[in-house]
């Protein structure tokens, strides 16, 4: 089971791993966790061994994606990311990137959905910089957390009204 740390806290644990394991990271909001999450996370750690994953604060998911999401608040995401068996270490993080905590730990790898590409990933500037590898990991089709929240509201609005009391 992983552990949701402090920035600082993480830094020092990962001190002791350079050089004894190649350190992953990736990052996402992972708002209402589903299995497309689960595969996900588990193909970010196939090239390492230590697994760190960086959410997305609640302000920096309401930036990201809307006044009206996170579902999930940011510390039970936290929390349920880091009880995944794939995951070594969670993080939560501010900025709308990650870009300032990969600085700093200096990852051997980076994973990120295949959504996205060299081009329009925002923090591979910094990752080209730091000499981490970039790994696009495909995403589980109709496995999302928009998915979920469209079936959500299809079923809703179909079904029959409750009587009320």
């Amino acid at each position: 089971m992983g552990e949701v740390l402090k920035p600082a806290e993480l830094i020092d644990r990962l001190a002791s791993l350079r050089g004894q394991s190649a350190i992953v990271t990736t990052n996402g909001c992972f708002d209402i966790l589903h299995v497309g999450h689960l595969r996900y996370l588990q193909a970010c750690k196939e090239p390492g061994e230590t697994l760190v994953v960086l959410v997305n604060s609640d302000a920096s998911v309401r930036r990201l994606k809307g006044p009206q999401r996170p579902i999930v608040n940011e510390s039970d995401r936290a929390e349920l990311i880091a009880g995944l068996g794939c995951v070594d270490y969670v993080v939560l993080f501010e900025e709308d990137t990650p870009e300032p905590l990969l600085k700093q730990i200096q990852p051997n790898y980076h994973a990120k959905g295949a959504q996205y590409t060299p081009e329009n990933l925002p923090e591979m500037d910094t990752l080209r910089r730091i000499g981490a590898a970039v790994r696009f990991v495909p995403m589980i089709e109709n496995r999302s957390t928009t998915n979920v929240i469209d079936t959500i509201l299809a079923r809703a609005a179909a079904a029959p009204a409750l009587p009320s009391t």
